[in-house]
């Protein structure tokens, strides 16, 4: 650590984001060993699939910036996913399942932001009891049976194109977009950013330093929401156990991304091809015929390198 701490270029160098070396690799080896597949189409197809993490992924990278996490997502999105397939609102419009979406998103950000922001629980902590507690009352209420089917619009919209972008992508991009735009010009994203570096120091300066925390809660769960819509669309059917890795998967990506507790050295941006490399990794296993359990042992030395990454780099803070 210490040749580290005195070369400039190295320190430089760890402050990179990972996720952009990973992502590299990952095209290169795809473009040696598989070129037919650096297809638009189907590398679209495949991205698509990802989209809904790279959507949860922008509210894990709100609550990692203030020294925080989310980890209720999962519950999030059983939730969401229970109330649509499962008939229980009858035969409503799609924006009525909307609105619905974003009231889960808000109560439960409500109260992982009180739980964390105003009773100081341990984030961890508290989020994932929230997810243990959504996770169960579904169960309970499905029986331990999938609910059924969403309703047939939601897969149409899920599988149309804008010109040669997959919908779905195209959403997720926008949404990076007005989120770096958020985080880089209003006065939240400063009080975020000031909050990361010192949240002692925030505070004594007169930043909102409780308030801001449970807004970013709020915000990141109301996102969590806005990511089950999609990943329901995608399947296009009720489950039990829908999306129960990604709030790790989005721990993951985000701290490969370069945003790591209290620091955003990779902006929005670095979180952005932290997915992307889930996707490449998906791609390149598969085309190698890999099985689902060497799929997981990747995802599994994806998250330690994140895990490495941020130990490195809170050690050279």
């Amino acid at each position: 650590m210490g040749a580290i701490a005195a070369n400039p270029v190295l320190q430089r160098a760890i402050r990179v984001p990972p996720a952009y070396l990973v992502f590299a690799v990952l095209l290169i080896t795809l473009w040696v060993t598989k070129p037919q597949l650096m297809n638009v189409n189907v590398m679209g197809i495949f991205i698509r699939q990802v989209a809904p993490l790279g959507i949860l992924v922008l509210g894990q990278l709100l609550v990692m910036r203030v020294r925080s996490i989310d980890l209720s997502g999962a519950g999030v999105l059983l939730v969401v996913n229970y109330m649509i397939s499962s008939g229980i609102m009858g035969d409503v419009p799609a924006i009525a399942y909307i609105a619905m979406a974003l009231s889960v998103g808000l109560a439960v950000g409500l109260v992982n932001g009180y739980l964390v922001g105003r009773r100081r629980v341990s984030a961890v902590i508290a989020t994932l009891a929230v997810t243990v507690i959504l996770t169960g009352i579904i169960q309970f209420l499905a029986s331990g049976k999938p609910p059924g089917d969403m309703p047939g619009y939601f897969n149409d919209i899920y599988n149309t194109k804008i010109w040669i972008v997959p919908t779905p992508v195209a959403f997720w991009l926008l949404l990076t977009v007005l989120m770096s735009l958020f985080l880089s010009r209003f006065v939240f994203g400063r009080f975020i950013a000031a909050i990361g570096e010192n949240p002692t120091a925030s505070h004594f300066s007169g930043v909102p330093v409780e308030r801001t925390v449970i807004a970013s809660h709020i915000l990141a769960s109301v996102i969590a929401s806005v990511a089950a819509l999609v990943q329901s669309a995608s399947v296009a059917v009720g489950s039990i156990r829908l999306g129960l890795e990604m709030p790790i998967d989005a721990v993951a990506a985000t701290i490969l991304g370069g945003v790591i507790f209290g620091r955003g050295d990779g902006g929005v941006w670095g979180p952005f091809f932290g997915v992307m490399c889930f996707a490449l990794l998906f791609v390149v296993m598969t085309s190698f015929g890999v099985p689902d359990p060497g799929k997981q042992i990747a995802r599994g030395l994806i998250i330690l390198l994140a895990a490495i990454f941020y130990g490195l780099s809170s050690s050279e803070k």
